[in-house]
């Protein structure tokens, strides 16, 4: 008898517990209910329909939410923005505000809310402050303002926070340097200023530290060396100022260093010695002030992959050490002081894909080392003191070379015809600003990869070739400064490779073209955004088929002897920003619809022919005199006013 009581007994407690855990999964608890439902109340627009679901009081069932099986208290509230089905991946929006009352699920380890474009609202003041066990809080790509709340310093367990791509503001607080927990601090693209609190360098945990896009301002902390687990570092596009600090150097486990687009200053500091920072994988020092010699010593870090120093305030020679780089595949060091040759040892960088040392003082010759480059697909040797004189055919015969950048070289005579028939097909050709004479070949036509063709500023002489109408996936086409004649109509028969055509730049000013305006947005190419005709013999009528260039940024057809009215089908253009249209014949008045251009910028329309009452209103009025000077017959603002003579409006007389 006892024994069966006894079963009884245990029988009866297992199911008691089995629905107490029951009803703990089952029935919220009473503030994390509260918080929840203040979340979904702050929230008017769900395009996931993810909130419509949480009814009834059982929120561990809701979706989104996960609970502590033991205590039913909520751990996370996982809504991302991104979404992931069998079929695609889509953002979902959730347009409102982050309800403050979040912070009374105070149980909460992990809050992903990242990516939900249209959350707006700030960061929770007392984040820090009631939700103790926090491990992770993700708040990015949202639309958050104000600062990163100083209580954020008290989430003692926070191993990873992703504030990045909102609006906030405000100066980095120092309390951060408590999180020792953190291993991943994502800040960039918001609007922080400020400096970088001395006491980041306490977070000696860190993996990944992110600041980038921001206007931040001061040192970079000389204790940085000691955050001894940091993998990636980026500081770029601040406004840091000072010198790069030593303890850089320190840092054995970093590969990825970004200190780009700053107004940093002194000399590479690193590294020091061999053996300092041999996992630096991708290096970016460059738009900054930086001084001195590249050290002889950036050859021991044999990591390195890509580097970039450019747009800096580099001299002396290229260091040969460089060629101990054997993982470098992108180099740039354009817009510096560099001086001497381009080292022997350049050629020994077997995986280099990109070298540009475009805009320095780099002399000739060019060693043949180069030729055993057999990867590099773009060269970059723009505007040195090389003096090539011809184009070295050894160059054009590299086997994986697309992009050829060769401007101002002091390359002579003739474009050479080893151009047609490359291994590799050119994509990119800039051979501006050389001393380039005789005609553009008819094989140009052949080049049915090209997207961007630069031989301005040489002595060309021809026609533009029939067979350029075979260039496809042209989108920059710049031959201004040349000795050009004839018609233009070719560029605008160009075949169409993409709805609107491919090319979207065009610079044919300071030429002797003298006919083809009119086939101007007549065929496929109506993606056009600049088009610059400016400084030629243009005639005839400007047709109204122009007004099919939507896109149309900057149009230039001054200095040419068009006549006939104004096309008023320019109206239609509304992307329009500059027209500039002096010193040609035009007649009549100025078109009402000239008013419809709205984010009219620039305008001249001087030393014309033009005639009436310029319309009255934003934008034309806002321009100055000199805009519309030199047509006797223009008057209203910003001219003098108009004179009723007859059924005349004329200028009156100053």
């Amino acid at each position: 008898m006892a024994s069966w009581l006894l079963w009884l007994i245990v029988v009866f407690t297992i199911i008691t517990v089995g629905k107490g855990k029951q009803n703990v999964r089952q029935v919220c608890h009473f503030n994390d209910l509260k918080g929840l439902t203040s979340f979904k109340a702050g929230i008017h627009v769900d395009t996931s329909s993810r909130l419509a679901k949480w009814v009834g009081h059982g929120c561990c069932s809701w979706e989104g939410i996960t609970c502590n099986e033991t205590t039913g208290r909520v751990t996370g509230i996982r809504l991302p923005g991104f979404i992931s089905t069998n079929d695609l991946v889509f953002q979902s929006q959730m347009r409102g505000l982050l309800s403050p009352s979040i912070t009374l699920v105070s149980c909460l380890e992990v809050i992903d809310l990242g990516g939900l474009i249209g959350l707006a609202g700030r960061i929770p003041p007392s984040i820090g402050l009631r939700l103790p066990n926090l491990r992770k809080l993700y708040l990015y790509g949202n639309k958050l303002i104000g600062p990163v709340p100083d209580s954020i310093g008290k989430l003692s367990k926070l191993e990873e926070l992703h504030l990045y791509e909102n609006r906030l503001s405000g100066s980095l607080p120092s309390t951060m340097g408590n999180l020792k927990n953190l291993n991943q601090l994502l800040l960039y693209s918001n609007e922080l200023a400020g400096t970088i609190p001395d006491a980041f360098t306490n977070l000696t945990n860190i993996v990944q530290m992110d600041l980038h896009s921001n206007i931040l301002t001061g040192h970079i902390p000389e204790r940085i060396g000691e955050m001894q687990v940091l993998e990636k570092l980026d500081l770029s596009k601040n406004l840091l100022t000072g010198k790069i600090p030593l303890s850089l150097a320190n840092l054995n486990s970093i590969s990825e260093l970004y200190l780009d687009t700053n107004h940093l200053e002194g000399e590479i500091p690193f590294p020091s010695s061999f053996g300092q920072l041999s996992s630096l994988g991708f290096l970016r020092l460059d738009d900054n002030h930086l001084t001195g010699r590249i050290p002889t010593s950036f050859g021991n870090m044999v990591s390195l992959q890509r580097v970039s120093l450019a747009n800096n305030k580099f001299e002396g020679v290229i260091p040969s050490s460089l060629g101990n780089l054997s993982a470098l595949k992108e180099l740039y060091l354009s817009g510096n002081l560099l001086s001497g040759q381009i080292p022997e040892s350049v050629g020994q960088l077997s995986q280099l894909i990109m070298f540009n040392v475009s805009h320095n003082q780099i002399q000739g010759p060019l060693p043949h080392e180069l030729s055993s480059l057999e990867n590099l697909q773009t060269l970059d040797l723009s505007f040195n003191h090389l003096n090539l004189i011809s184009f070295p055919q050894w160059l054009a015969e590299l086997p994986s070379l697309s992009r050829i950048y060769c401007a101002r070289c002091g390359i002579q005579g003739e474009i050479p015809d080893f151009l047609q028939a490359t291994p590799s097909p050119i994509q990119e050709l800039d051979l501006s600003s050389n001393h380039l004479t005789g005609s553009l070949p008819a094989w140009l036509g052949r080049l049915t990869q090209l997207y961007k063709l630069n031989f301005s500023r040489n002595s060309l002489a021809s026609r533009i070739p029939v067979s350029v109408r075979n260039l496809q996936y042209l989108g920059v086409l710049d031959l201004h400064s040349n000795k050009l004649t004839g018609p233009i109509n070719n560029v605008f028969q160009i075949g169409n490779a993409f709805p609107d055509g491919s090319l979207t730049y065009i610079d044919l000013s300071d030429n002797y073209f003298s006919t083809g305006i009119v086939q101007a947005g007549v065929g496929s190419q109506t993606g056009i955004r600049y088009l610059n005709l400016s400084h030629n013999f243009l005639e005839g009528r400007v047709a109204t088929s122009i007004g099919r260039l939507k896109s149309l940024q900057t149009l230039d057809l001054s200095c040419n002897k068009l006549g006939f009215n104004l096309p008023e089908a320019l109206a239609n253009v509304s992307s329009l920003e500059k027209l500039k249209l002096q010193k040609n014949h035009f007649t009549g008045r100025i078109p009402v619809g000239f008013l419809k251009l709205k984010r009219l910028k620039e305008l001249d329309l001087s030393d014309n022919l033009l005639a009436g009452e310029i319309p009255a209103g934003k934008p034309l009025t806002d321009f100055p005199r000199s805009s519309y000077s030199g047509n006797k017959g223009l008057c209203g603002k910003p001219l003098s006013p108009c004179k009723v003579k007859g059924l005349l409006l004329v200028e009156e007389p100053l």
